[in-house]
């Protein structure tokens, strides 16, 4: 049998960073990735779709500052977010979290990313081998010698591989992490009953559209999102500036909404009168192009679409977790990270940057032979990020089109040059609306502080 001293199964950021820190204090890291096609990428690589955006304080989360990547990763440094509602707006040129990184952000090329954390990972030592399928892990809890592996990772070709410990970054459909958790949790509870959505799931479309010279130089240094125009919990569409003139235009939205079930219909800009049911994706995609620069342009010849980009013919779908962040098992030798933890905002769908540093801590942990410290160590360095996520997606949940007009006028009042007053008393003084949303986002986070924003800790495991 294959001995390795740490087992990662995913080869996405959580991964490749398990990898690197494992590999980086000497540890022999192996990291098994199915691996997909994509049309833009030379073989088989991690599921890499994404509007990938970094702000400014994600820098510091991630500890990887861009000046790191290849040339090919990043392709524009962002000086502000505009969040557009049906009649009010609102821009963001700082977060108003303290960050060292001198912008306010950066757009980058996730598969080029993957690419670069997977070369970083291998030139430290760590091992990658992708088109492996891991059908299942086995874990003996009494080996307590160098002779027997604690894990045992069986592939789908029928290959066992021993390890020490074991790194699960399968991403947010868990299907390894899933059945792993299954035997450390109670009879009658099963992981993926217990870490289901608590609503909806949520699905994700973009589109790589090349815009006009003049439409591109003007949003080439933002990131756009348009919040009330399309019904569901959190569903709003966003275009990300890439290089060469395209963007990618993209939405994500609930899976099985029923629009009969939508109340105010008709308030939503980008549902018609005569639709019978919610659009799809391209849908979505072509009436948000035709809202926002259809009164100049011909949207079908001035923003084409770019088809030698993305997964397929210049279009990406991916699922997108909307679970909130778990515990690991910890004791029994393995750590949870990334997507599959859960750490994806359910709010705005980032996590690129968590992902990275929780597969980072993981690959240390592990390569120092105890992953027990995982859970306080990942809490202590992402926890605030999550919870203040998991808050916001509470918070504005149920919001409707005329609710998200009353936020961002609210908001601009809010906004200083250092960032919006949200996170701070000085909230009061911009008025009383400023301060009913104040107070209403630091009640939430109370309540999950006290309720706990973790939908499966480390104490209900059983071994």
């Amino acid at each position: 049998m294959e001995r390795v001293d740490v087992a990662i199964v995913g080869g996405g950021p959580a991964g490749m960073a398990a990898a690197h820190a494992a590999a980086s204090d000497g540890a022999a890291a192996l990291v098994l990735e199915k691996g997909v096609p994509r049309a833009d990428r030379e073989g088989l690589g991690p599921d890499s779709t994404d509007a990938a955006g970094i702000l400014d304080y994600w820098v510091e989360i991630m500890d990887i500052h861009p000046e790191e990547f290849s040339d090919d990763v990043l392709v524009q440094q962002l000086d502000r977010a505009e969040f557009i509602g049906p009649t009010e707006s609102c821009t963001l040129r700082s977060t108003g979290i303290d960050s060292a990184y001198e912008h306010f952000g950066y757009t980058f090329n996730r598969a080029r990313f993957d690419d670069w954390l997977r070369e970083r990972a291998e030139a430290a030592g760590a091992d990658y081998r992708v088109g492996v399928r891991v059908r299942g892990v086995a874990t003996d809890h009494a080996a307590d010698d160098s002779d027997t592996p604690r894990h045992v990772v069986r592939t789908a070709d029928g290959d066992d591989i021993g390890a020490d410990s074991l790194v699960l970054a399968d991403g947010p459909q868990r299907t390894v992490t899933n059945p792993v958790l299954d035997e450390y949790l109670p009879d009658d509870m099963a992981a993926s009953e217990r870490l289901a959505a608590p609503t909806a799931n949520h699905i994700a479309y973009q589109e790589y559209r090349r815009f006009p010279a003049e439409v591109f130089a003007e949003l080439k240094s933002a990131i756009k999102f348009w919040w009330g125009h399309m019904p569901g919990h959190t569903a709003y569409p966003w275009v990300f500036p890439n290089d060469d003139r395209v963007c990618r235009v993209g939405l994500t939205m609930p899976i099985g909404l029923d629009l009969d079930a939508v109340e105010n219909r008709t308030d939503y800009p980008l549902i018609h009168p005569d639709d019978e049911s919610i659009p799809n994706g391209a849908t979505y995609v072509q009436r948000l192009l035709e809202l926002e620069w259809g009164d100049e342009y011909d949207i079908e010849t001035e923003f084409p679409l770019v088809e030698d980009r993305g997964k397929r013919d210049g279009t990406e779908t991916y699922s997108i977790s909307s679970t909130r962040p778990i515990d690991s098992p910890a004791e029994a030798g393995i750590a949870v990270a990334g997507g599959a933890m859960g750490t994806t905002s359910e709010f705005h769908e980032g996590g690129d940057h968590v992902a990275i540093r929780t597969g980072a801590i993981a690959g240390e942990l592990a390569a120092a032979g105890n992953l027990a410290a995982y859970n306080d160590r990942w809490r202590a360095a992402i926890g605030d990020e999550l919870l203040r996520n998991v808050t916001f997606a509470a918070l504005c949940g149920d919001y409707d089109p005329d609710d998200w007009d009353q936020t961002f006028a609210t908001a601009r009042k809010m906004v200083t040059a250092k960032g919006p007053t949200l996170f701070t008393p000085s909230a009061v003084k911009s008025g009383l609306a400023s301060a009913k949303v104040y107070y209403s986002y630091k009640k939430r986070k109370r309540g999950f502080k006290r309720n706990g924003y973790v939908q499966l800790t480390a104490d209900e495991y059983v071994y």
